[in-house]
């Protein structure tokens, strides 16, 4: 489904409306907050586009709004994943680093509570 959206997008050449026009590739590096602001502005052109009949069928101009949602749509879901990734993998590399910390304080506390025998053994094995 997603080949085919952005195969289709690039076929048609598709253009969005923001500061200027933009193309699709240009959403990627648009932030969320103007993305969401084009999807509304899309949605509001499909509203006024829409009107319940059963006897005409969709416009070309109808399918290429539904094709501008669904991409737009689609990006902000990819970005939103990623930037979730990304939040639960530097609170995972936090939570491993805290436990490696705790594991070198205990061994050191190990180090400490050993009789000066024994750490005497320890130097004379290095």
């Amino acid at each position: 489904m997603e080949v085919a959206m952005f195969q289709q997008a690039s076929r048609l050449k598709l253009r969005f409306d923001y500061k200027g026009i933009c193309t699709v590739e240009d959403l990627w590096d648009i932030p969320l907050r103007s993305l969401d602001t084009i999807y509304k502005d899309l949605n509001a052109q499909m509203k006024e586009q829409q009107e319940d009949s059963l006897l005409e069928t969709k416009s070309q101009e109808g399918s290429i709004l539904d094709l501008k949602i669904s991409i737009v749509k689609h990006i902000v879901k990819v970005r939103l994943d990623e930037q979730e990734a990304r939040k639960n993998e530097h609170e995972r590399s936090e939570r491993k680093e805290k436990i490696l910390s705790i594991i070198a304080e205990k061994k050191d506390q190990a180090l400490y509570d050993m009789p000066v025998e024994e750490l005497n053994k320890l130097v004379e094995g290095l």
